[in-house]
């Protein structure tokens, strides 16, 4: 915990962003979090006490490697927003909860969910419009406006010719995905020390809970499911080590060990997990199952310096939209909506709208 001196020292460098708010916030973009500390001379136990698990929680990085915008962005919501530090957790599963009723809501209204049909080419008209999108199986999908959900790596191969040499496309190039692990472990027993999110300091673990807790699905008042993120996993997120080209076995007993040092009294030691072998007589919790889910390009490296090559969501293409977390928005469920009102706008007359989003 921070001392009250630190607290007092602390403040100061914050004002300007409640002042002068987001022009403030935008401009220290060229600076990571521990440079803007170190400018506005913030004390040096702020970064291991309180600006690790926030890079982490936010972009999967450590500190050094992080926009400082990122940061003020996310506390000047916390700060200024009804419920701002609330945390909440969908009750089942992503597939079921979320996906299928957005599907349902579609086809309701005479529109189609296609899966398992990737993109191969977009294709356009000679005035750069999109004219279709060529799929894989050699259909052609037609539609009167387009909008991509695709992440900036897999964007930047399906760019057409015609488009590269365009400022607005040619700005992609500046921005890339981070890598990231996500983990599920099944325990034999109740974890009493983790009752909810939490965001850790630990240099393996993000976020993580236990979702026999939080999520009703998952309810179980003798086990626990921990879900957690396992980073920064690469160097260019600030690792030593490029844990996705280890083995899911390396990867959770170094977990494992990460949980024991953490939670001595809950964790067992178990010869199955090497990095569990120190723990003390008190440990009983072991492992039954995991899941490793790897994804070398998860959300935009934000990265100082970067925030200026985001792109704007309405492109110069007249029936293309930009969506994702690379693009400049302001957050995914408030990135929809303001979608969807572009796409009102833009399909007025049409007698409907075909997108997709599926690629591999």
């Amino acid at each position: 915990m921070l001392t009250l001196g630190e607290k007092i020292q602390t403040a100061p460098p914050l004002l300007p962003m409640l002042i002068e708010g987001q022009p403030f916030i935008d401009a220290q973009d060229e600076l990571s979090v521990t440079e803007f500390m170190r400018k506005f001379g913030m004390p040096e136990r702020i970064n291991s006490e309180v600006f690790v698990a926030m890079a982490k929680a936010l972009d999967f990085i450590d500190p050094d490697k992080l926009s400082m915008t990122v940061v003020l962005t996310a506390m000047n919501r916390f700060l200024n927003e009804d419920n701002g530090l609330q945390m909440a957790f969908l009750d089942g599963n992503q597939p079921d909860r979320v996906c299928a009723p957005m599907a349902d809501h579609v086809k309701a209204r005479g529109g189609d969910v296609v899966m398992n049909s990737p993109v191969k080419e977009i294709v356009v008209n000679d005035d750069g419009s999109i004219k279709h999108l060529l799929m894989r199986s050699g259909e052609e999908v037609v539609a009167d406006e387009y909008v991509s959900a695709m992440p900036v790596d897999i964007m930047k191969r399906m760019v057409p010719k015609e488009w590269q040499n365009m400022p607005y496309f040619r700005q992609f190039d500046e921005l890339e995905g981070i890598p990231v692990i996500n983990l599920h472990m099944w325990f034999d027993r109740k974890l009493k020390a983790v009752d909810h999110l939490c965001f850790s300091r630990s240099p393996l673990l993000s976020v993580y809970a236990d979702m026999s807790v939080t999520c009703k699905e998952y309810y179980d008042p003798e086990k626990s499911m921990l879900e957690l993120v396992f980073a920064p996993c690469s160097p260019i997120a600030g690792g030593k080590t490029n844990w996705i080209a280890k083995t899911d076995e390396q990867i959770i007993d170094a977990t494992m060990g990460e949980l024991a040092r953490l939670f001595p009294t809950e964790i067992a030691a178990d010869d199955k997990w090497p990095s569990t072998k120190s723990q003390g007589p008190n440990g009983k919790a072991t492992l039954r199952k995991y899941t490793v889910v790897k994804v070398p390009r998860s959300v935009y490296a934000a990265v100082p310096g970067r925030n200026k090559y985001r792109p704007g969501q309405r492109s110069p293409i007249p029936n293309l939209t930009m969506a994702g977390d690379w693009t400049s928005q302001n957050g995914g469920t408030l990135s929809s909506m303001t979608n969807d009102e572009m796409e009102s706008v833009a399909s007025k007359g049409a007698q409907w709208i075909k997108s997709t989003a599926q690629y591999k």
